[in-house]
């Protein structure tokens, strides 16, 4: 029992943390938080197993945490979106910075010659 409690403070903990995105300069210690909560979550998760919990559907603190987890699940694909579209805007900033400096770099040129049938 004392297992389940700790769980599912750690998952508070971990579903609070995750409520609000973080601005770009604290994005660091944002995911290292939620790693380190994830990871100690994880850890709780496995003596659970080990001493073989079940989910019961009657119980309150069951009930709970099948929603913390649902809101935990949510929150983090949230984040990755976020962290995504961040990669997806830096690749293109990169690649138009690419065609800004050598904009010649993508044509494709016959050889420079050209041939007059009028001969």
């Amino acid at each position: 029992m004392e297992n389940i409690q700790q769980f599912l403070q750690v998952s508070a903990k971990l579903f609070k943390h995750l409520s609000k995105l973080p601005e770009e300069e604290q994005r660091d210690s944002y995911i290292e938080r939620a790693n380190s909560l994830l990871d100690e979550r994880g850890i709780v998760m496995e003596k659970l197993q080990q001493n073989g919990f079940e989910i019961d559907i009657q119980l309150k603190s069951h009930v709970m945490l099948i929603e913390l987890d649902k809101g935990i699940r949510e929150r983090l694909n949230d984040l990755m979106n976020v962290i995504q579209n961040d990669l997806k805007d830096l690749q293109n900033s990169k690649k138009s910075e690419r065609q800004y400096l050598n904009p010649y770099a993508n044509v494709q040129v016959m050889d420079g010659r050209y041939y007059d049938k009028k001969r």
